[in-house]
């Protein structure tokens, strides 16, 4: 019996469900962690900037790690790396609600940043290279749902603010630790022997074939933390402006784009599959601008933008997974953690620079801004689809089928 068991952990099918189990939990933690914080800052009467500086330090994490998190995969394998991003949320979770104030939340969220990165990087690279490609756009989009369903979930956090400060933490705490569990019973694997050798080309070498080889599959990093900090950062403020109902915005339109996502990550992965990834993602981010656009006609009807949120959603939430996937597609195993953490730098950028964007359109043509700022993004997106295209035609296509 334990032979079996032994067996079954150390099986590809064990591994790839842990991994995704896992994930769903870091997307819960995150998710929880975005509104619960910015409620209780809101509540000691801190402006709405400073609220939103605090939260971009989530981000700031992230591209910190960034450059140093290769070299330990390479040398540790991927378990520890991601034992020891667990450990971290776990203990900052506990340590979030022990202490109330601003610049001790602000190093807290740097931490689980850096946390985060080195859990999503970890999980990425492993399922890339071990899915087989006629499935992994499959594989990779149930990951980017588990993420979704999570991220989706941990905003319901907020409500439990009212019985306790503690309970949100300790719910989200007792998640990552099941994770944990799961995790250590899982056996270590290392990247490919030929990582090796691309660690030896040196990191600029290493960016700089990335991006010969595969620029726009690192768009879609980009694109969809633009749009993600967009939405929930700026269009609750923007609502505000323009006289919405704040409880149709939050309750409605923001949950739909989420849960739109849901329903179509594993059709659009094997719909990657079969078209080819470069095709389904320019598709989308076309589609998808023009859909923002037309937010801009239709914003006296409720139930009609929300129409359109939710089909937004159900384009564009698949378009990280879609990055990664196409990513793993155009370049080698050994250059594939290095196109990862590209990604990630992306995301990061991407999630910082949107609300930035959003606010000052706000702030200057009002009606229409957050829906301008995003369709001009994605349409920005589309073209230099195009251009990939148009210098790489045959390594594109053939990556692509």
């Amino acid at each position: 019996m334990s032979t079996l068991s032994h067996q079954e952990e150390n099986s590809p099918v064990y591994r790839y469900w842990v991994l995704v189990g896992m994930v769903s939990i870091a997307g819960f933690s995150q998710g929880m962690l975005l509104p619960v914080l910015s409620v209780m800052l809101e509540g000691t009467g801190i402006s709405s900037s400073a609220n939103g500086f605090n939260a971009a330090a989530l981000y700031i994490g992230i591209i910190l790690i960034s450059p140093f998190i290769e070299a330990p995969v390479r040398k540790h394998g991927y378990k520890p790396v991601i034992i020891t991003g667990l450990v971290i949320v776990f203990i900052s979770l506990m340590l979030f609600p022990v202490w109330q104030t601003f610049w001790f939340w602000f190093i807290l969220r740097i931490i689980v940043g850096i946390a985060d990165n080195l859990i999503h990087f970890s999980t990425q690279v492993w399922i890339s290279t071990t899915s087989p490609k006629e499935v992994r756009g499959r594989q990779l989009a149930i990951y980017g749902l588990a993420f979704g369903l999570g991220f989706g979930i941990g905003p319901m956090m907020t409500r439990l603010l009212t019985f306790s400060e503690y309970l949100p933490f300790i719910i989200a705490s007792a998640a990552s630790l099941v994770a944990l569990l799961f995790m250590i019973r899982l056996r270590n694997e290392y990247p490919a022997s030929d990582f090796e050798t691309a660690s030896k080309l040196g990191t600029l070498i290493r960016y700089r074939k990335v991006l010969s080889m595969a620029w726009f599959a690192l768009l879609p990093g980009f694109a969809y933390g633009y749009m993600e900090a967009s939405l929930h950062g700026n269009y609750p403020v923007y609502a505000m402006r323009m006289g919405m109902d704040l409880s149709f915005v939050t309750l409605f339109l923001l949950p739909g784009f989420v849960f739109g996502s849901l329903i179509t990550q594993l059709p659009l992965g094997m719909l990657s599959d079969r078209l080819g990834r470069s095709k389904v993602l320019m598709g989308i981010m076309g589609i998808g601008s023009v859909l923002f656009y037309s937010m801009t006609f239709v914003e006296e009807s409720q139930w009609l933008l929300f129409t359109l949120f939710a089909a937004s959603g159900m384009l564009l939430g698949s378009s990280f997974s879609l990055g990664i996937a196409y990513l793993a597609d155009l370049v080698p195993a050994n250059l594939l953690p290095t196109g990862n953490v590209m990604t990630a730098v992306l995301f990061a950028v991407g999630s910082m620079t949107g609300p930035v964007v959003g606010g000052f359109l706000i702030e200057v043509i009002g009606e229409g801004a957050v829906y301008y700022s995003i369709s001009l993004m994605l349409l920005t997106m589309f073209t230099a689809g195009i251009v990939f295209h148009m210098r790489m035609p045959v390594k594109t296509e053939q990556a692509a089928s």
